[in-house]
């Protein structure tokens, strides 16, 4: 083998190694590699958000990053990462990206199971089965002696949507106050409270106050409310059970904590 033959094997030799480490840098700053796992995960964010991966995304990511790492660089050098505020800040960042892996880790771990999401369903509709849903309308405004003076009117003969368009809550005065089917626990409690009492075609007797005023209602019509289909409400049983799971994940390891 020649000298000049050896050189040139081992120069490529040399390259062929180092392709691997390349291809794992997005770029170098100031003499530091960038990983480019930074680009990719940046850009698996991006896409879980709704945007396509496109060459036009990743040059995007790519210059994002490098901008941020040389911004980053000059932070570093001008000791902005050694104020006590700074630290504290960078410190809640990190405990909230461990925590979050964590409930993810979890989540991926500990799935909720159709069966159970189905079975909560089963429990959900049998506590639900006599609820009622109601067809309303009401005024509001702002002081009690205007909403007497509207119940006064009203008992006089006065037409409820007429009335109606003084109203505060301007979405349903438009419409005569109507504020269409829905159940009770859908309002501030007051309101519910008084809604559940009253029969349909009945009005209020007095003002019924609530942090948005006071109320002047009227029971149009009441029926059982209708029982959603599984498939309608699998989404949020199934988030409210992992809710459950996770919270009670976080409270068993606090409660096995020692803290003095």
């Amino acid at each position: 083998m020649t000298l000049r033959f050896a050189h040139t094997l081992a120069a490529a030799t040399l390259a062929v190694a180092a392709l691997p480490v390349l291809a794992q840098n997005l770029a170098t700053v100031n003499g530091k590699a960038v990983p480019a796992s930074r680009a990719d995960a940046l850009t698996k964010q991006l896409v879980a958000q709704g945007q396509k991966d496109t060459p036009e995304l990743r040059q995007m990511v790519k210059q994002e990053i490098i901008i941020r790492e040389i911004l980053a660089q000059e932070a570093q050098k001008r000791g902005i990462a050694n104020q006590t505020e700074v630290k504290n800040q960078l410190e809640m960042g990190r405990q909230t990206i461990l925590i979050n892996a964590m409930r993810m880790d979890f989540v991926r771990k500990n799935p909720v199971t159709d069966a159970a999401v189905k079975a909560e369903y089963d429990r959900l509709v049998k506590v639900h089965a006599d609820d009622k849903e109601y067809h309303a309308r009401h005024i509001l405004v702002e002081k009690e002696d205007d909403a007497k003076a509207i119940i006064a009117k009203l008992k006089d003969g006065a037409k409820f949507e007429d009335l109606a368009k003084q109203s505060k809550d301007t979405g349903s005065a438009e419409k005569g106050g109507d504020l269409d089917w829905s159940v009770a626990n859908r309002y501030v409690k007051p309101f519910a409270d008084a809604l559940a009492a009253l029969k349909k075609g009945q009005l209020t007797e007095t003002p019924v106050k609530t942090q948005f005023g006071y109320h002047v209602i009227r029971l149009e019509d009441v029926r059982t409310a209708k029982t959603p289909t599984f498939d309608e409400v699998k989404p949020q049983i199934e988030k409210s059970l992992l809710d459950k799971k996770l919270q009670s994940f976080q409270e068993g390891i606090v409660k096995g904590a020692k803290v003095k």
